[in-house]
C-alpha cells in the first residue's frame, strides 16, 4: 500500500512539474539550411573535400597502375628485383593513405576547416536560440534534427523561422 501510494505520489510530482514546464521545438538543420553563411562554409568544405579526394584517388591509381604493372612483370622478375617492387608499392600505398587519415581522418584537415567555417555559425545559431527560448520564457528547447527522437511535434511548437528572422536580424 505505501509504495503503491509513493508510486502514485511520484507519478503526480513528474506530470505535475512536467506540466509546468514551457517548451518548444525547433529543427537546427532547417534553421542552418536557412543560414547564407552555413551554405557558404558548407560549400567551402565540399569544395576542399572534392579537392582532397581527388589527390588522394589520384595517388591510389598510382599505387593500382604500380601493382598492374608488378603483376604482369612478375613472372619474368628476379626473387630480389620482386621484393623491391613490392616495398616501392607498399611505400606508395602507405602515402596515400597517410594522405587521407591527414585530410578526413579524426582530427584532420576537413575536421580543421569544419571548426574553423561551421563552428561560428551553430554558435550564432545556438546564441539566437538561448536568447529566444529566454526572451519567450521557454523552459526547455527540443531539437527535431538532433538525436533526441520526437515522434510528433505539434507544427504550432516550431519555432524556427522566427529563429531565423532573429539571425536574420543580427
Amino acid at each position: 500500500m505505501k509504495k503503491a501510494f509513493f508510486s502514485l505520489l511520484i507519478l503526480t510530482l513528474a506530470t505535475w512539474t512536467a506540466q509546468a514546464q514551457k517548451f518548444c521545438v525547433i529543427d537546427s538543420k532547417y534553421i542552418l539550411e536557412k543560414v547564407p553563411e552555413y551554405n557558404a562554409a558548407q560549400k567551402q568544405l565540399d569544395d576542399f573535400s572534392a579537392g582532397w579526394q581527388k589527390e588522394v584517388d589520384d595517388k591510389m591509381q598510382v599505387v593500382d597502375q604500380m601493382y598492374k604493372s608488378y603483376q604482369a612483370e612478375r613472372a619474368l622478375l628476379s626473387e630480389d628485383a620482386r621484393k623491391k617492387r613490392e616495398d616501392e608499392i607498399i611505400v606508395k600505398e602507405k602515402e596515400a593513405k597517410d594522405l587521407q587519415k591527414q585530410y578526413f581522418g579524426y582530427e584532420g584537415e576537413l575536421f580543421k576547416k569544419r571548426q574553423s567555417l561551421v563552428k561560428p555559425v551553430q554558435d550564432k545559431v545556438y546564441g539566437a536560440v538561448q536568447q529566444y527560448a529566454s526572451q519567450r520564457g521557454y523552459d526547455i528547447v527540443y531539437d527535431k534534427a538532433g538525436g533526441i527522437t520526437i515522434f510528433y511535434a505539434n507544427p504550432a511548437l516550431d519555432k524556427s523561422d522566427e529563429i531565423i528572422k532573429l539571425i536574420n536580424k543580427k
